[in-house]
């Protein structure tokens, strides 16, 4: 019985044609920062790959930072924003403030309870029932010593996009920096950084069928950022290191595959959310397979579907659904280990019988027609089976 990936929203597979472009670049060598003849090969990939990269988010190539993936791009966005003043370096980080929210994912969650620890004040904003942050509220929370805004541009685990463009109009002006981690919406919708406002963005090229091990971080002009790491002064010091010539081209080939595709991917997608919804809906009930997320499918991804079986237990269905073939999550795969429920989904106030029989289904650009009918199929006949088993 073939396996069927509902995950995606954690990893995708690597594109073949990602591969392909990125294979010459593993066999021939060459470090970009070196002046002889491979060395000068190796920087035109990786400036073709910057440039290619920039101009599809709505950036200059000069704002574009390499990273290992978006965990590393949050964290040198937040810290590399605050500085000194982020407390990590025995200073007295008391009278600074950073406005959040509580649906980030761990890779800034994290980071902004490192600061907690620190003395940073931290203010989290209110989340609406349909897993969209409170932008009016979020931004009411600015007071003269806030540093750092920063809100996810869409959920990883309810595909909720927030309003991150109308934030960073209401911060700029009053001369405060937002972060917004892009991770799960590069590759999934438009994302153009100039139009958005924020000082910093962060992505990961594993979420696009690119290579793993690659991410970005956008910067924008005039923003100071203190890097986190030193030993040379590659990409003008923000973050030294050799940079990682192929997996920047398939980095970047990925996102020209997302580019040209673009309104097919979207539109099937959308397609089989649908009918992924409306099939489980139908079969076991609308009170028994309830979608947690925004309702106008202009307000969330179109490739993301979070469903609560109300009354049945998240961890028992995800292990059913494993050993029938289906890979779904139960929320953030960074935190899987984790007994505790969402934290999206509490801030969303979902029912105690929902918060704790929510799964999370995210498709591919390679998903199909025929896995969406067969992985229904799968579900409905495990939820079904337990639900007896329960009577």
């Amino acid at each position: 019985m073939p396996s069927i990936d509902l995950d995606q929203n954690a990893t995708t597979p690597l594109d073949p044609e990602v591969f392909e472009a990125m294979r010459p670049h593993w066999l021939s060598g060459g470090n970009p920062e070196s002046r002889h003849a491979l060395g000068r090969g190796a920087r035109r990939a990786l400036e073709q790959s910057r440039e290619s990269i920039a101009r599809i988010l709505g950036a200059s190539p000069d704002e574009v930072v390499f990273t290992s993936g978006g965990t590393e791009a949050n964290n040198l966005a937040i810290f590399g924003v605050l500085g000194e003043d982020s407390g990590l370096r025995a200073r007295d980080s008391t009278g600074i403030q950073i406005v959040t929210s509580p649906i980030e994912h761990p890779a800034v969650a994290e980071v902004v309870g490192r600061l907690a620890t620190e003395g940073v004040a931290i203010d989290q904003a209110p989340v609406e029932t349909d897993g969209r942050v409170d932008v009016a509220a979020m931004a009411a929370l600015i007071r003269p010593e806030t540093k750092l805004l920063t809100l996810m541009l869409a959920n990883n685990e309810t595909g909720a996009i927030q309003q991150v463009g109308e934030l960073a109009k209401l911060a700029n002006l009053q001369g405060v920096p937002v972060h917004t981690d892009a991770v799960q919406a590069v590759g999934r919708i438009p994302v153009n950084f100039r139009d958005l406002g924020v000082a910093t963005l962060a992505a990961s090229g594993h979420k696009f069928h690119g290579p793993g091990g690659i991410g970005l971080l956008l910067v924008r002009k005039g923003v100071k950022l203190s890097p986190r790491n030193f030993g040379g002064g590659q990409q003008n010091g923000r973050r030294p290191g050799t940079p990682a010539v192929a997996l920047t081209v398939g980095m970047a080939r990925a996102l020209e595959r997302w580019e040209n595709e673009a309104k097919e991917r979207s539109a099937r997608w959308a397609k089989l959310t649908d009918r992924l919804e409306s099939g489980l809906s139908e079969a076991l009930g609308a009170d028994r397979a309830i979608r947690n997320g925004p309702s106008d499918p202009g307000n969330r991804l179109p490739q993301t579907l979070n469903i609560s079986f109300p009354g049945l237990d998240g961890d028992a269905l995800l292990m059913q659904l494993d050993l029938a073939g289906v890979a779904v999550s139960l929320g953030s795969a960074c935190a899987s280990g984790a007994t505790e429920p969402s934290p999206t989904l509490k801030a969303m106030k979902i029912p105690e019988d929902r918060l704790r029989a929510s799964v999370r289904m995210s498709l591919g650009a390679r998903t199909t027609e025929n896995e969406v009918e067969e992985a229904l199929a799968r579900i409905i006949a495990v939820v079904e089976r337990i639900r007896s088993a329960q009577d």
